[in-house]
């Protein structure tokens, strides 16, 4: 892996303990610590799961599934990379079990191996480092993630390729990060360090001894337990990082430069920064999300929310990150309240819904909870409640509409009724066909698409926040994407267009569009597929205070310091209604 003369530096992070240990976050958090001191960095997910992708995976399991430009359905953990790295991370920097298997047999069934005996050693390690290779080209650093946590069984073939491609390179090119938990049983009220120490060990024996080793916990490391850890794992202490709990994740490099991790690391590689980091304005975005000048409180009406006794928010990570970037850059926090949709199909309990200053209702599928999806946006319209509906939460918008205000009784999608008489929201009828062949994984509309917008407070916000798509090579990268389903579509000489990342099967059914727009909801952007065909993309109701909805999901393209427009324009009108905003 040489580049210019020099080789590529690898920093492979595992993790000890337990899983979400916060491995994703602490690969970002360094990644933006070395484009701080002036080096070109990318990020590789390793998930050890059979599965070709996450995209048939159940989220309350796995957390949200990423979606790239490029069509992936991926682990929720390139998006802190490129939402911390602020660029844009191909599918291919997300490597499955399943995919090294595939792509294995299928090259055997090609002929490629005749005369060799298939063996997981050599040839399962070799697709690893292969796959590496190809999504390191070109940068500086490769940091790489092996998913789960050392001791399962899934993680050996990754963690065999990671030490012979240390072996390939020279220990001075690669750099072994250990992520690991301390826990404060609290009948005992002591900070443990076994767990850690077991961790070391099962990493010791795959032939890996971290470099360093970051050490999670609900406070920062004393001197005692560092001592203890340094003496178990022969490492100096200076390498033993404290990484307690946070406010916001996007505190965290800030955390590690307090430590000098940055140049630690480089030390470690034997390079020099060649720049030297400037973070004043990203501390100020960070305190502004720490310490806003004024909250907003917001309920977010969702399914995916319960597992057993517990209730999970992973489903929705990427959309809670969209609104802290907001936060960052207006000063306005957003306090959000989770409602189990299944609970507001109940009339008596909409009342849940009274004293927010803007309701969300975010994607999903199937049907459990719809009717409460449906109860919280008429509530939002009728009440004049700033309201944001993304993906499913956009398409229910229209049912709502369609049954409310069009008088089409029983409207509904046919996701959830396929016999309903007023179908306002369909399936393509390309994806039919695709779904009658059995094929489910990767059968959606994947990845960016473009939307020619028109006059409206979509197009103010996309213009506001500099978000027009104005790049000819991006959009040039975008067409030559392989896809079935028509990604970029024709949008030649047309000025006011954006590009937004999908996930869905189901479209706005083009033969109730001219009843809607006639009834006053209007459609202020769409796609145009080579075949000619319209979907539509936004919604919006023009004497609303602020009611929008988009097919697309916007959040993927949300960073820090430029938050997705929605976002924006939606914590902004909360802010503005003035009537229910509290400190």
């Amino acid at each position: 892996m040489r580049c210019e003369g020099y080789y590529v530096k690898l920093i492979v992070v595992s993790g000890g303990v337990m899983s979400g240990v916060g491995k994703g976050t602490s690969v970002a958090a360094i990644g933006r610590i070395l484009q701080e001191y002036g080096f070109s960095v990318t990020a590789i997910k390793i998930d050890p799961y059979i599965n070709y992708d996450a995209g048939t995976l159940r989220p309350t399991e796995h957390g949200e599934v990423w979606v790239t430009d490029d069509g992936g359905e991926i682990d929720q953990d390139l998006g802190n990379y490129e939402r911390f790295l602020d660029i844009d991370i191909p599918k291919r920097n997300n490597i499955t079990t399943g995919q090294v298997y595939k792509e294995v047999i299928d090259r055997e069934r090609r002929g490629e191996f005749l005369g060799q005996t298939v063996q997981f050693i050599p040839h399962i390690p070799d697709e690893i480092k292969r796959r590496i290779r190809e999504a390191g080209k070109n940068f500086d650093f490769v940091l790489i993630e092996i998913g789960g946590t050392i001791g399962d069984y899934e993680n050996i073939p990754f963690l065999f390729a990671m030490k012979s491609l240390e072996v390939e390179l020279g220990k001075e090119n690669v750099v072994h990060i250990l992520v690991t938990y301390l826990p404060v049983p609290s009948n005992i009220g002591e900070m443990k360090t076994k767990p850690t120490q077991q961790a070391i060990r099962m990493l010791n024996e795959m032939g890996i001894f971290p470099d360093f080793v970051l050490c999670r916990a609900a406070k920062p490391l004393d001197t005692v337990r560092k001592k203890k850890i340094e003496i178990y794992a022969n490492i100096d202490s200076e390498h033993i990082i404290s990484a307690p709990d946070v406010k916001t994740i996007y505190r965290v490099p800030l955390n590690f430069e307090a430590g000098q991790l940055g140049r630690k690391i480089l030390a470690k590689v034997n390079l020099k920064p060649r720049k030297s980091p400037g973070w004043e304005k990203y501390e100020a975005l960070v305190s502004r999300i720490e310490t806003p000048s004024r909250t907003v409180k917001v309920a977010m009406v969702g399914k995916y929310v319960d597992s057993g006794d517990y209730s999970l928010v992973d489903s929705y990570i990427s959309l809670n990150q969209a609104l802290e970037h907001a936060t960052a850059v207006l000063d306005i926090g957003v306090s959000i309240d989770w409602i189990d949709a299944k609970l507001l199909e109940t009339k008596a309990n909409l009342s849940r819904l009274e004293g927010y200053d803007g309701i969300i209702v975010p994607g999903g599928f199937g049907a459990s909870g719809v009717e409460g999806k449906i109860a919280a946006i008429q509530y939002a319209r009728e009440h004049n409640v700033p309201f944001l509906g993304l993906c499913y939460g956009m398409q229910l918008a229209v049912v709502e509409y369609a049954r409310n205000v069009c008088g089409m009784d029983g409207a509904h999608t046919t996701e959830v009724n396929a016999e309903t008489r007023f179908p306002v929201i369909d399936i393509l009828t390309l994806q039919r066909e695709i779904l009658s062949k059995h094929v489910i994984g990767a059968s959606m509309r994947l990845g960016a698409y473009s939307a020619i917008l028109g006059a409206s407070r979509v197009l103010d916000l996309y213009k506001r926040t500099g978000r027009l798509e104005k790049d000819s090579t991006r959009i040039e990268r975008i067409r030559g994407m392989p896809d079935q389903l028509f990604r970029l579509g024709t949008i030649d000489r047309v000025a006011a267009v954006v590009l937004e990342r999908h996930r869905h099967r189901y479209e706005v059914n083009p033969d109730f569009v001219g009843t809607l727009v006639k009834n006053g909801m209007t459609f202020p952007g769409f796609h145009v597929r080579d075949d000619g065909t319209r979907l539509m993309e936004f919604i919006e109701l023009p004497d609303h205070r602020f009611f929008v909805g988009t097919q697309a999901h916007p959040e993927f393209k949300s960073r820090l310091s430029d938050p997705a427009p929605l976002y924006y324009g939606f914590v902004e009108a909360c802010a503005r209604s003035g009537i229910r905003g509290f400190k």
